[in-house]
């Protein structure tokens, strides 16, 4: 009887809440900082040999370097080149690997939404590069401009989401020699917060790290003296760098700009069939691409990333959030502590709808992350269909995981003092009392417990009678108020007229050359 008193009088509160004026009741800003022992699947020794496996890929099996420029500045700091192929001694790249900072901080346009990687640092970036968008109204669809630029404010508005990613979904009406001027322009005006840019040619990169230098209002000097943005490259694994993308991220090297290197291994496709081999071959692939810039530019930011999964054998299509990809994340994170560089990993899913699946694999992805002590979490929400999908519901329902996450790294839930214990409240109550009307209770009743934006705890009559929405539907209504009601964060007009014209000249020029 008790507990259902309780549920009915949580039905008329839930009720009040959704007549709020506010769009969504949501956690502040905050980046959570992980207070957690990470979990450590491998000991010792198990460390030691992945360390060994991977250094003997570099030593004895080498990376393929597909940029004349990389190989030649490999080649006078002492590798041995053949070809496109490149080895390197374990003592040169543990050397180099030392003058990698093991946590930095990257400053945006607004400094209120500076964040730090490294150490128990902990962020969360928007979904990155699908092709195709999905919402309940209009089902799966090729990305369009309109649809990157929803993204892009729902980006700015969860507290949850710490950076502007990658292009929330591709922009296919828009050309690719102007696509990125377009893009970044949006991003930078609809978003104050870090922002990321593709290292996909030589123009496209140079353009980007002008625009945002200009977003800034800073002279070059003073806006390249520390991290302002950042990119992000994938090897072509197996044990290969692409050209465009090693061009890209030394053009941030010697700028001091952060990069993120992340292997793409799928273990029985472009990796071995066994995690440890898939994640020793990930740890090179990563390794070969720091010590590169790292001769470049002693001390630039960077961060080891990974992305080790499996494929489904009976079809050869890429699985996320399965247990080996937990392992894997876990074992990488291992390996990255052993470096001293910083983490990155992904909130990833295979499921082509915003259903169960998709939310218990996002799960198991996320808490795997927070159990590596990963500090980066790309594709943090809105990820379907293995990367394929941007889904505006899934955006709604992966935040609230998030800020559960931020909630749950918030040392007041732990709170031991005497306030914590709570002795005085229990001798007030006693044995024949309860708990609601305490001081106690009173004094903390608002802020006590995770109060959920999406999650539905009414009793079935309540949630029945407000229409009986399931999660999706509820995020469906979340994310049209929110569009409705966004506003940019503020910019000073004189920098946004320098910005546009800058994307006009360069659009004018024709942008970056392509082949169609």
């Amino acid at each position: 009887m008790g507990d259902r008193l309780i549920r009915r009088h949580g039905g008329r509160a839930g009720n009040a809440r959704r007549d709020s004026p506010r769009t969504i009741a949501q956690m502040p800003w905050a980046p959570p900082i992980n207070i957690d022992r990470p979990t450590e699947p491998l000991d010792e020794g198990g460390v030691a040999a992945i360390h060994d496996c991977a250094m003997r890929i570099l030593e004895e099996l080498g990376i393929e370097f597909l940029n004349d420029t990389a190989r030649e500045i490999l080649r006078k700091a002492g590798c041995t080149v053949n070809g496109d192929n490149v080895r390197m001694g374990r003592d040169f790249v543990m050397a180099h690997l030392a003058h990698a900072p093991a946590e930095f901080t990257i400053t945006p346009r607004n400094p209120d939404h500076a964040i730090t990687l490294g150490g128990k640092n902990m962020v969360f970036v928007n979904v990155s590069s699908p092709p195709n968008a999905m919402d309940l109204d209009r089902g799966r669809r090729v990305g369009d401009f309109e649809t990157f630029r929803d993204f892009m404010k729902l980006t700015q508005y969860f507290n949850c989401i710490h950076v502007a990613g990658g292009y929330p979904v591709e922009p296919v009406d828009i050309h690719a020699s102007v696509r990125h001027l377009h893009c970044l322009y949006e991003k930078l005006t609809l978003t104050d917060k870090v922002v990321h840019a593709y290292s996909l040619g030589t123009e496209r990169v140079e353009d980007v790290l002008e625009m945002a230098r200009i977003a800034s209002g800073l002279p070059a000097e003073e806006f390249f003296a520390k991290p302002r943005l950042y990119t992000n490259i994938n090897s072509s694994s197996p044990l290969k760098h692409d050209w465009p993308m090693l061009d890209g991220a030394m053009r941030f090297a010697r700028r001091g700009q952060p990069v993120i290197v992340t292997p793409f291994t799928l273990a029985g496709a472009m990796a071995p069939v066994t995690m440890a081999g898939a994640v020793a071959q990930s740890v090179a692939e990563g390794l070969a691409a720091i010590v590169l810039l790292q001769i470049i530019n002693p001390g630039t930011p960077v961060v080891l990333g990974t992305f080790t999964s499996n494929v489904d054998m009976r079809t050869g299509a890429p699985a996320f959030g399965t247990p080996e990809y937990m392992r894997a994340t876990q074992m990488t994170g291992q390996m990255a502590r052993f470096y001293g560089i910083p983490l990155r990993a992904s909130n990833a899913c295979a499921s082509n709808a915003p259903d169960a699946q998709a939310m218990w694999e996002s799960v198991n992805s996320l808490w795997s992350a927070v159990q590596s002590g990963v500090n980066i979490v790309y594709h943090a929400a809105g990820w379907l269909e293995g990367g394929l999908i941007a889904s505006y519901e899934k955006f709604v329902m992966d935040c609230e995981v998030l800020q559960q996450i931020q909630r749950y790294m918030q040392p007041i839930i732990t709170d031991t003092s005497a306030s914590g214990l709570a002795f005085d409240a229990m001798t007030e109550v006693g044995s024949n009392g309860h708990f609601f009307g305490a001081a106690h209770t009173q004094e903390r009743y608002e802020s006590a417990f995770y109060a959920p934006f999406l999650s539905d705890w009414r009793n079935f009559e309540a949630w029945e009678a407000d229409g009986s929405k399931d999660a999706a539907q509820r995020a469906n209504g979340i994310w049209k108020k929110i569009l409705a009601e966004f506003q940019p964060p503020p910019m000073d007009e004189a920098v946004r007229e320098e910005l546009a014209a800058f994307v006009a000249r360069r659009v004018a020029e024709g942008g970056a050359p392509t082949d169609f």
